[in-house]
């Protein structure tokens, strides 16, 4: 399948945020670019603006009479998110050219030399720095981001020049097997996704293959904390990174300034006498991390260590990912997407070490009943680290409820001494009675919403 020949593209699932960067990229390549999603949102309204047709009723009569499927330049793609679908399933009991948005993104992967970014957390960061850092660097690439990047207040950044592709390697429903990368980078291994998965062992398993994927003499980069986790496919280059330790990449002199976080970055055997500091507005030792991960893609690139360091101390940020929003002495807001306990813990440590000796309140929405279930434990001990707790309830995204498993079992498992669970439409009303010192939102869910009309409330 060659993903260049066909004219008309349709997109179930448009909306979503890995949907909607590949709308726009078929949009840059002057194809005639449709979709459909259930709600309307920022991101579908920024591709209406651009003249791409979208439907919000699942409704065949909807889908646009271009659509013949005698036709062979007319491909259908469709989210993973996306099932029981009327308008899915017309197109795939059609005989129409039916893939999912991973094959897609594999299909134009095979046209660039592809950087792919996996693991369990810290994999949109990861990109989104990475691919700054070459934007920045005059070295422009095609990417395919999971978050919103405030510098370019996009998930999407096209270069029709470069041979370069960054895309986050997603390891849900096992899509980052659809890539073959030339850098892949495995940032962490918490285990996730049991209900696709069934054990660990199988998610390591997969993992693995994934590593293997990368092409001959290609390049493995693995935090070094989980490089003993699987086997180095012998074909490929390795190289590992680290925060805490000495590793291929290394971070040293870590120092908190306010809201942001001072380092040098290193690379064993080689002396820096200058061009090697960068100072991150996006605190925390997990986004170090992360930034070492980007740092060691674009050594392996030969980006200068000026063009490294300049790009980094000029990154604002991503959307929903430590998004401080009101920072004074009085109160503080964060946003942040954290979803699986390791992300949580990392998150009110960093927040506690920011704002060390003030209340934090943190308002969480589960994701997920399979996830709120295999790991009640952990978001209980993570959750239990804030001083006052709020809990939605969960939010089921593709799932359907699973008998015994709400916010009220993971509520009893937490043993903070101030916690509660209210409805998500209580919440405004609940913050407008309640003094707020530090609030974190946490979740993946529709809890961004809230984001808006908390900072609102907080901010009177």
């Amino acid at each position: 399948m060659n993903i260049k020949t066909y004219k008309n593209i349709y997109l179930v699932g448009i909306g979503g945020i890995g949907m909607s960067a590949l709308a726009n990229y078929f949009y840059s390549q002057n194809k005639n670019v449709y979709g459909y999603d259930r709600v309307k949102s920022k991101l579908t309204e920024n591709l209406e603006k651009k003249g791409i047709e979208i439907s919000y009723e699942d409704n065949i009569n909807s889908i646009p009479s271009v659509f013949d499927s005698s036709s062979k330049d007319q491909l259908v793609i469709y989210s993973s998110a996306i099932s029981n679908n009327n308008i899915l399933s017309y197109f795939c009991d059609n005989s129409y050219d039916v893939c999912k948005r991973s094959k897609a993104l594999g299909l134009i992967s095979e046209h660039y030399y592809t950087i792919a970014v996996a693991g369990t957390h810290g994999k949109t960061t990861t990109s989104i720095m990475l691919s700054h850092i070459l934007k920045q660097s005059n070295v422009n690439c095609t990417a395919f981001l999971g978050g919103i990047s405030k510098n370019y207040d996009t998930n999407f950044l096209l270069s029709d020049k470069s041979k370069y592709m960054v895309v986050e390697a997603d390891e849900f429903d096992r899509s980052f097997l659809s890539l073959n990368p030339d850098i892949a980078i495995i940032t962490s291994l918490d285990s996730d996704h049991l209900d696709i998965y069934g054990s660990y062992k199988e998610f390591i398993d997969t993992f693995q293959k994934f590593a293997s994927q990368v092409k001959k003499n290609g390049y493995l980069i693995i935090e070094e904390s989980i490089v003993n986790k699987f086997e180095t496919p012998k074909h490929v280059n390795l190289f590992t990174y680290s925060h805490s330790s000495i590793s291929d990449f290394y971070a040293s002199s870590l120092n908190y300034q306010s809201d942001k976080i001072n380092f040098l970055y290193n690379e064993k055997g080689k002396k820096f006498n200058h061009n090697n500091n960068v100072e991150l507005s996006m605190p925390g030792y997990h986004n170090v991390s992360n930034a070492i991960a980007a740092i060691s893609a674009c050594s392996l690139l030969d980006i200068s260590n000026k063009f490294i360091s300049q790009a980094l101390n000029s990154f604002e940020g991503i959307k929903r990912r430590f998004d401080l929003h009101i920072n004074n002495s009085e109160k503080v807001f964060i946003d942040d997407y954290a979803h699986h306990p390791t992300e949580i813990i990392e998150t009110i440590k960093t927040v506690k070490k920011m704002f060390a000796g003030r209340h934090l309140t943190v308002l969480f929405q589960p994701h997920l009943f399979s996830r709120t279930d295999d790991f009640k434990h952990e978001f209980a001990q993570s959750l239990s680290l804030a001083d006052s707790l709020i809990l939605l309830d969960i939010y089921p995204a593709r799932e359907k409820p699973i008998k015994g498993v709400d916010s009220k079992m993971l509520l009893d498992l937490c043993v903070n001494s101030s916690k509660k669970l209210i409805s998500k439409n209580l919440v405004i009303k609940n913050l407008e009675n309640q003094k707020i010192d530090i609030l974190l939102t946490l979740g993946a869910g529709d809890i961004a919403d809230l984001v808006v009309p908390i900072k609102k409330i907080i901010s009177s």
